[in-house]
């Protein structure tokens, strides 16, 4: 999923005898520590889904990244037990559905894909009515938004934008810039982050898979829930060698000596996903230098600790 490229500062390996890579993890801990890419049934609020899951697996904590409408199914990304907190990295991550808008009026079609280029780019959108946030001017970026096929008045749509897009508002928009109106008649949420529709899977499949688990045979129920890492897969990242993990996970910032390697284009400002050399997540951070300046300095703090993820004690302290 990560097509960022790596550099190596100082070449380095792991000790065995400390942690683990997340796909040697048992489904005890990813049942206290996973995520999961859900197929929201149409229907359901985002928050009584997770309340099925929690049922389903009988969980103590589940919760859902990224709320979908009711009436809207698609990928649901869902954390379970202490990988809750990992949520918030989905917020702003990069939407992607696939719909159908139905005219009022039938257009000519090179009407219709003009109108949807000029809806690319930077736009001003003003929430709807009935929305979470306040009623106010804001700019959204759309990546992407074309035509997949068109029939007399339905319109099958693919759309890529920015988090916090409306889709419904931006049909709604559509249809008055054709001066013939237009509304949403259905949408899909092909993709949240690094979550995609080729991984999803339905509430169904979850019950069945946790059955199996409960008689003996849990193959089905790991590959289900993902290891947390997943959820931050869409992050550049830094890997620290094994004597500056146990600091880092006591809240303590990531200096320049501890990076055993990194992705390139990191800015200032950016969250980053700090990992072991086993690709463990340790935490996540704020980036104090670039990725040059990384590479360049030799005593400077890299990345402030926002976040600790890996249990204290995992990794030896070196003193």
């Amino acid at each position: 999923m990560n097509r960022y490229p790596v550099v190596v500062h100082f070449e380095s390996s792991s000790n065995s005898d400390y942690g683990c890579h997340p796909s040697n993890r048992p489904i005890s801990t990813l049942l206290s520590s996973g995520v999961i890419c859900l197929n929201k049934p149409a229907g359901p609020t985002s928050h009584q889904v997770a309340d099925y899951v929690k049922s389903i697996l009988h969980l103590s904590r589940c919760g859902h990244g990224g709320t979908l409408d009711p009436g809207v199914s698609g990928v649901l990304p869902l954390a379970i037990g202490s990988s809750t907190r990992i949520l918030q990295t989905l917020l702003l991550s990069q939407k992607e559905y696939v719909g159908v808008m139905r005219l009022h009026k039938p257009v000519p079609l090179p009407l219709l894909h003009s109108t949807f280029s000029s809806f690319t780019g930077r736009i001003s959108q003003l929430p709807p009515v009935r929305s979470a946030v306040k009623r106010q001017l804001r700019q959204r970026t759309i990546y992407s938004f074309g035509i997949l096929e068109m029939s007399e008045k339905y319109v099958l749509f693919s759309v890529s934008c920015q988090a916090g897009t409306y889709v419904r508002k931006l049909i709604h928009d559509v249809g008055k810039r054709l001066g013939v109106g237009a509304h949403m008649q259905e949408l899909v949420r092909t993709r949240a982050g690094p979550f995609l529709d080729r991984q999803w899977v339905n509430l169904h499949d979850l019950a069945d898979a946790y059955a199996f688990h409960k008689e003996g045979d849990s193959s089905f129920l790991s590959r289900i829930i993902l290891p947390l890492e997943f959820a931050v897969s869409h992050l550049r990242s830094v890997w620290v060698l094994d004597s500056a993990v146990d600091t880092l996970c006591h809240g303590a910032s990531l200096a320049v000596p501890g990076i055993s390697k990194l992705h390139a284009g990191i800015q200032h400002g950016e969250v980053v996903a700090i990992f072991t050399l086993k690709d463990e997540l340790v935490c996540l951070g704020e980036a104090l230098l670039s990725s040059e300046e990384m590479l360049s300095s030799s005593r400077r703090l890299a990345v402030r600790t926002t976040k600790v993820f890996l249990a204290r004690g995992t990794y030896p302290k070196i003193t």
